[in-house]
């Protein structure tokens, strides 16, 4: 499952995510989802976020 997330970036940062994305031909959303998640998963094998937890099980909490 994905979440949608605002965020508000200075122009500069944005147009240059805008022109890497292009440089690489996919949407500049789609390159900062990765960028985000990679962030996230080398922070957890860092140890400086604890491990993701596993989610129950659908109509379970």
């Amino acid at each position: 499952m994905s979440r949608r997330v605002h965020i508000t970036l200075p122009d500069y940062v944005y147009e240059a995510l805008e022109q890497w994305a292009d440089e690489q031909g996919r949407p500049t959303a789609n390159l900062i989802s990765f960028l985000v998640e990679t962030a996230v998963l080398q922070a957890q094998k860092r140890g400086e976020l604890p491990p993701q937890q596993k989610k129950p099980p659908e109509g379970q909490k």
